[in-house]
């Protein structure tokens, strides 16, 4: 079997982290032998950069190995360095290591440069990085003089330290003479350069021993500075001191130190650069000075400071990133701010990269002939450069191989020989820094060998992963098969891992992993293999936990702890207290279960652990001890069962089994008794079915078990409070295989063509198989027939096909199941028939009895069943109406469809339509569908009643007739002998007049009914007749009109477009006026309009007529339509009243005859065609204020005295009348002399009082 990688898709829980680390280790590129022939490889070197103690002798270090062993030589700054020429120079035997000894004579500065080890044997040669020796330096500070600082409270200041340049760079800080570190805030700290910082100095800060201290660590050595002296003074005694000698001291100047805004210290400006990098610490710093003590904040523009690598240093004034990348270049900000004002510093961090490897290359081993690659890939900012090198020498001047070709950072080899062999080094370089791997190519032809030593022993806890190792080589690279026992197969990656360093892992080992496993390594030149022993072990367990425990002081306590455990394994039990030894206490006692308390006192509280440990695991459980004063014993409480434990399988045989367990706690109730559930973890994992019951006193049960079952057991406590939850798992117990001891349910048989027969079966599930390999044995045979039986056997599937077959034809089937044990017992035979094809005959003699206009009977002769050629279902019936009687003209041909289950040989045809011609025929039905059709057999229905005519309305009604127009029936069913007409008249109260009946011939569409009383509503009943009978009616209403000024047609309402307007005169003492003749239900728009002198003013309303009832009253007072109505009407009687009252101030009487003259008269004007008003009474001047009447009649003189409040002098009279809604309606008439009449038209003018209920 090829070596995989294991599969990225397994997870594993975090108790699994030392094997993933193990495995890190382990599946490391694979060594070579050493006692094979290899190039030279670099196994230890000195680092890079190497400071060296010049104290000491120079040891640098190079190590290597190779077959054979490999040579070494050194470089020093770039030309040979002959060791042989220096006495004090040595390499350690078998090793490059130089030892230079400096510390007889010599110094260590003469030694400083660059060295490079190269190690070389036949096979090629491997170099070193450049090492660059320094000894380190502790330079003593220059000497100087500093003089004394006297500062007033609260100003800045900055001492300076100013270190030497040492190698390494010196550590910083800042003591007294005492060697006592200064005290250090957010108001006084120590800079990145070692300078100390005070944002504002007070007088405590006073001293004369500030001293920067520079410690080398390499030499370990401190070198100091001189002390500082600082005295800070208030502004009065400053003031006197300058007074009494003014030179004698340092001062910055003389006046007070007031609160000021921060400005910074370091760095300077409002911007500066930081450059870092890569992988490097970011240090940011600034510092602030300002009364008061600034703070100082960080933040990062477009962008967040990194969560889990950014730190505060030195109060929040440095800022450092650790693992800085390139991510993380961009505009830092440092803010300072106090109570008076804030700053802000902005550092630009650009941050660059010494090369680093994304690839480096590997060790490449190829037997003759083969191809592979060395890669090398590296990053860096900028870029770093790549360059090859072979055995130490640039490629471009190495000797030529053909095998060999360089594409930038790969090399690919192709057909390689033993030549190829060789040392190739990948330079990645910019200015930053330099990479630099060595990879050898080694070309081997070695047969494979197993590096892990033999028949090792693995124990592995239960349940656990296990690892098997088998180190290997060979060249070409060996493929790794794992097989278990003598005879196994290989061991597969669906249940096993399988690593490519030849590892096997056991993802969850469990009992049956135990055994011998062997490890096979084969390629082109031999095999070789290894045994390795597994045994796996029973977890060791704490089947009884040390529960809480809640005693009084002075009384005694017990913990128990039974521990289970793998017989071959000896654990050790130890009792801890607060994770501590037990106190050395004789009240302390532990025998083999339990820890016992004495005297309990308040110190012995705490948590108490018992720890059980093997050699392959260990477990733990603790409780918690609470110590208490004596109080009364509660009072028992009750629950149900604590779930049984400890749950062991005995007397294991083939059909049953012994389960044993260990009950729970009852809780003070006593266990009734024991329920126990299985798991089928083979077919069905995770369902769990009921196995049996016991008595509450028994512990063990014997279990009858079916075959090829893997059975899992729980348990269940049950009292009388309830059921406990289930125990734990037992382990798991795999049942013997067994022939099956049932078959298939639900057997069928079926056709589906005409030539074949599906045999259908419900397959056994995994429990009922009792064995692998389940399959059945399907048997048929015609049940008419001599034949044999014929049998298959499938596999585990639920249908079957056979082909061939005749038509329709029975068979007995048997299906029977069978594993790789046996049969299950015979099975009985069920029967089943072939598939069907379409019946052959159609039915004869088909007969129809017409019953009546819609219903009519139809008769057939029975097919033979043979000609059916499968299961009868029935007769089918198709029928359609081809031809109309009555108008005699082609319609399209929708047919009808019943269908008669059985073997029947008549059926009725219901919903026939009256007065047609009906064809049928009749087809007889199967499974499979439909046979020919009889001969067509037509019939006629007789005439039926017609239906109700189409539509009927009422047109031109006038005083004493109506106009009646109907459409004739969609459904005549028949002739039309003629229509009967029946109309009442209908009263005022709804009650119905005496009804007459009028006989129309049938030819009529139209009919007009004179001599009918004028202004009465009719209810009209019309339907149609033949020679049958009479049809369904239709009823319609209408109203004659009032009188000769007619009415508005029933189409003209209001939202109905444009109608023609048609108005009314009124000019008469009534105080109202009745609109008769409406049609029901249709809405109408009204307008009342009074003219005068002043002009015309109308008002306008819309109302809809209720529907016609006869049996039903409507109060009128609540309908909305009559409600706006009469708030109309109370307007216009408001509007007409101001009018009133504005004329009769201003002495005029509405010459309205003027006005006719000069209009001509207004029932004869024409209406506009936009608004439908009159020609010179638009709305528009509804509401214009009223004129005074340039000609008014001589007689029509208005007397002083008449002007007042009464009403009557604008008419000849007051007739005041109540509405039915209590609102006042009066009518006013003007006094108006007559005029001579203009032919049959009246000219006389409106009166400009209530005339609101004229259509105008």
């Amino acid at each position: 079997m090829q070596l995989k990688i294991m599969p990225k898709k397994k997870h594993f829980s975090a108790g699994r982290v030392p094997l993933i680390l193990f495995l890190c280790q382990m599946i490391s590129a694979l060594d070579v032998p050493l006692d094979l022939v290899q190039p030279p490889t670099i196994t230890q070197q000195s680092p890079k950069d190497y400071i060296i103690d010049p104290r000491e002798n120079i040891v640098i270090q190079c190590e290597a190995k190779g077959k054979p062993p490999p040579s070494f030589s050194w470089t020093r700054n770039g030309t040979h360095f002959d060791i042989d020429k220096d006495p004090l120079v040595t390499m350690k035997p078998g090793s490059g290591t130089l030892v230079i000894n400096i510390m007889s004579e010599g110094k260590a500065e003469t030694y400083e440069g660059v060295y490079q080890c190269t190690a070389r044997n036949e096979r090629g040669a491997a170099i070193s990085n450049n090492i660059v020796v320094r000894p380190s330096r502790s330079p003593l500070w220059t000497k100087e003089r500093l003089e004394p600082i006297t500062l007033r409270n609260g100003q800045s200041l900055v001492l300076p330290c100013r270190p030497p340049i040492g190698l390494p760079p010196a550590i910083i800080f800042w003591m007294d003479n005492s060697f006592q570190r200064l005290p250090q805030s957010e108001r006084v700290s120590q800079g990145l350069n070692g300078d100390l910082y005070f944002s504002n100095v007070l007088p405590e800060d006073t001293r004369e021993d500030y001293i920067c201290y520079a410690r080398f660590n390499h030499t370990q050595t401190i070198q100091q500075k001189q002390p500082i002296s600082l005295k800070v003074i208030s502004v009065d005694e400053l003031n006197d001191t300058i007074a009494a000698n003014l030179n004698d001291t340092e001062f910055y100047g003389a006046k007070p130190s007031k609160e000021r805004p921060p400005t910074f210290l370091t760095p300077e400006g409002n911007e500066s650069l930081k450059e870092e990098l890569r992988g490097n610490v970011l240090s940011l710093e600034c510092i602030a000075e300002g009364l008061p003590t600034p703070i100082i904040y960080w933040i990062k523009e477009d962008g967040t400071l990194p969560v889990n690598r950014t730190f505060y240093q030195n109060f929040k004034k440095t800022l450092q990133i650790t693992q800085v990348s390139e991510a993380d270049s961009g505009n830092y900000q440092c803010i300072a701010k106090n109570t008076l004002g804030a700053v802000h510093h902005t550092i630009s961090v650009t941050v660059k990269a010494a090369p680093y490897w994304i690839s480096a290359p590997q060790n490449l081993v190829l037997s003759p002939g083969e191809n592979g690659t060395l890669i090398c890939r590296a990053n860096g900012n900028p870029k770093p450069r790549i360059g090859w090198l072979t055995n130490g020498v640039p490629v471009e001047i190495a000797p030529d191989d053909p095998s060999r070709k360089i594409d930038g950072d790969t090399i690919i080899f192709s057909n390689v020989q033993e030549r190829s062999s060789a040392v190739y080094q990948c330079n990645a370089s910019n200015e930053y820094g330099y990479l630099l791997a060595n990879a050898f190519v080694n070309v081997l032809a070695e047969p494979p060998r197993i590096l892990t030593s033999a028949n090792i022993l693995y124990q592995v806890i239960a349940n656990r992963p296990a690892l098997l190792d088998c180190a290997f080589f060979g060249s070409p690279l060996p493929t790794i098969e794992w097989f278990k026992g003598t005879k196994g197969s290989a061991l597969h990656e669906d249940i096993y891992v399988l690593h490519d360093n030849g590892t096997l892992e056991i993802p969850v080992a469990q009992k049956d992993s135990t055994g011998t496993y062997t490890c096979v390594a084969r390629n082109k030149l031999g095999m070789a293999k290894n045994e390795v022993h597994l045994e796996i072990k029973d977890p060791t367990r704490i089947i009884k936990q040390p529960e809480y425990a809640v005693v009084q002081r002075g009384s005694k306590v017990s913990f128990e702890c039974k521990v289970k455990h793998d017989n071959t394994l000896i654990p050790t039990i130890m009792w801890l207290k607060d994770n501590g030894e037990l106190p050395n206490d004789e009240r302390f006692s532990v025998d083999k279960d339990h820890l016992v308390v004495t005297d309990v006192s308040d110190d012995d509280g705490g948590m108490y652990t018992c720890a059980a440990n093997t050699t392959l695991d260990s477990v733990s459980a603790s409780a918690v001890l609470r110590v208490v004063a004596p109080t009364p014993t509660p009072a028992p409480v009750y629950d149900v069962p604590n779930p049984p434990f400890d749950l062991e399988l005995t007397n294991q045989l083939d059909k049953s089994v012994q389960l044993t367990w260990t009950p729970g706690d009852d809780n003070n109730s006593p266990i009734t008794k024991f329920i126990i559930e299985y798991e089928d973890a083979m077919h069905e994992a995770g369902i769990w079915h009921h196995q049996a019951e016991v008595s509450g006193t028994q512990t063990t049960a014997q279990l009858t078990l079916s075959p090829y079952v893997n059975y899992s057991f729980r348990v269940m406590a049950e009292n009388s409070i309830g059921r406990s939850v289930p125990s734990e798992a037992s382990e798991q117990y795999l049942t013997k295989a067994a022939e099956p001891d049932q078959n298939p349910m639900t057997v069928e048989g079926l056709g589906t063509e005409p030539d074949n027969l599906v045999i259908t079966w419900k397959p056994l599930n995994g429990f009922e198989s009792n064995g692998p390999g389940l399959q059945y044995k399907v048997s048929w045979r015609q049940k008419d027939g001599d034949d044999e039986w014929t049998s298959v056997v499938v596999a585990n599937v639920s249908k079957y096909i056979v082909s061939g077959t005749p038509t329709f034809v029975p068979y007995l089937i048997k299906v029977q199941a069978l594993n790789d044990v046996g049969f299950a017992p015979e099975p009985a035979a069920v029967m089943g028939h072939s598939g069907e094809d379409l019946p052959m005959v159609a039915p004869g003699n088909v007969r129809v009895n017409v019953v009546n206009s819609t219903l009519a009977e139809v008769h057939w002769d029975p097919v033979p069943l043979k000609s059916v050629r499968g299961h009868l279902q029935g007769y089918r019936i198709y029928y359609w109406k081809a031809q109309s009687s009555s108008k005699r003209n082609r319609r399209h041909i929708e047919k009808k469809i019943l269908t008669f289950q059985g073997n029947k040989t008549h059926g009725m045809l219901p919903g026939l339509q009256p007065y047609s011609h009906y064809v049928l025929n009749v087809r007889v039905v199967n499974g499979k569908g439909e046979g020919p059709a009889s001969t067509d057999r037509g019939f006629h229905t007789p005439e039926g009643v017609p239906s109700a005519p189409s539509s009927l309305k009422i047109v031109n009604p006038t005083l004493d007739s109506l106009t009646l127009e109907w459409d004739p029936p969609s459904h005549p069913n028949g002739v039309l002998t003629e229509y009967t007409l029946r109309y009442q008249p209908i009263n005022s109260t709804h009650e119905l007049g005496p009804l007459v009946d009028l006989k129309i011939p049938a030819n009529k569409t139209r009919w007009t009914l004179n001599h009918l009383n004028f202004s009465t509503r009719y209810k009209f009943y019309f339907y149609a007749q033949t020679s049958v009978g009479s049809g369904s009616q239709i009823t319609e209403e209408a109203i004659t009109t009032v009188d000769e000024a007619g009415i508005l047609p029933p189409d003209v309402g209001a939202g109905k477009g444009k109608e023609e307007w048609r108005k009314e005169i009124v000019n008469d003492s009534r105080s109202f006026f009745g609109l008769k003749g409406l049609m029901p239900g249709t809405a109408y728009k009204v307008r009342v309009g009074a003219e005068g002198d002043s002009g015309f003013v109308s008002s306008e309303d819309v109302f809809e007529t209720g529907p016609a009832m006869a049996s039903r009253q409507v109060d009128i007072a609540t309908q909305g339509w009559f409600i706006g109505l009469m708030c109309a009407v109370a307007l216009l009687i408001l509007i007409l009243l101001i009018v009133c009252f504005i004329r009769r101030n201003k002495g005029g009487k509405y010459p309205v005859k003027e006005k006719e003259d000069a209009h001509a008269d207004p029932e004869i004007q024409p209406m506009k065609e936009d608004d439908g008003t009159f020609g010179e009474y638009s709305d528009a001047e509804d509401h214009k204020p009223l004129k005074k009447g340039s000609r008014t009649p001589s007689d029509r003189t208005v007397k002083k005295e008449d002007s007042d409040d009464s009403l009557v002098d604008y008419g000849e009279g007051v007739n005041g009348q109540f509405n039915e809604d209590g609102s006042f309606i009066g009518q006013y008439s003007g006094k108006k002399e007559k005029e001579p009449a203009e032919g049959n038209e009246s000219s006389e003018a409106p009166s400009p009082v209530n005339a609101m209920n004229s259509f105008v």
